[in-house]
């Protein structure tokens, strides 16, 4: 497979979860529209009586019945197959608490049709280097959060130790 420069790019996706039960239960009303076939998103603000939409364009949106594996494949399968040809890649979820982006990053993974980013990334890595032959590889994976301007990688055994960011001259900005 070859690596082309799509795949390279940085990709803005977004992802709009359904209302959850508190939501419901307090009678709230969805305020986000999702056109996927355009990869926009529409915000209407619920104090205007009008019906005026901002809407927003990205590379893709998934809406509420959106399964982990599309993501995965478009947002992040081409840069985990660049990684393994030994780039570095990074996925950054952002968004206020609640938005759903420990569901999209961990999903549940011991069911494959929910298992998220993280699980299907290293399902992925790990299968191609099982596969490998005459090839070594080192895999250094941080799952760093970042809350309330505090620091800690979640895959730490020890995820309540706060990382300090430090600019080192030859690595560039770097965690301790």
């Amino acid at each position: 497979m070859s690596i082309g420069k799509k795949s390279e790019a940085v990709k803005v996706v977004v992802r709009c979860r359904p209302l959850n039960k508190k939501e419901e239960a307090t009678d709230q009303e969805r305020i986000v529209e999702v056109d996927v076939r355009l990869g926009q998103v529409s915000v209407r603000n619920p104090k205007s009586s009008g019906s005026l939409l901002k809407t927003f364009t990205f590379d893709a949106v998934y809406d509420v019945g959106s399964k982990q594996n599309e993501l995965y494949d478009y947002a992040c399968k081409p840069l985990i197959d660049s990684v393994l040809h030994g780039f570095n890649g990074t996925i950054f979820a952002y968004g206020q608490t609640g938005t759903g982006k420990t569901y999209t990053m961990e999903g549940v993974p011991t069911d494959p049709e929910r298992r998220g980013v993280i699980p299907n990334s290293f399902q992925h890595i790990f299968t191609h280097i099982s596969r490998s032959q005459n090839q070594q590889y080192l895999v250094r994976v941080s799952y760093i959060e970042i809350y309330q301007e505090e620091i800690r990688d979640l895959l730490c055994k020890d995820n309540n130790k706060k990382l300090e960011l430090k600019e080192n001259p030859e690595l560039g900005v770097c965690t301790d």
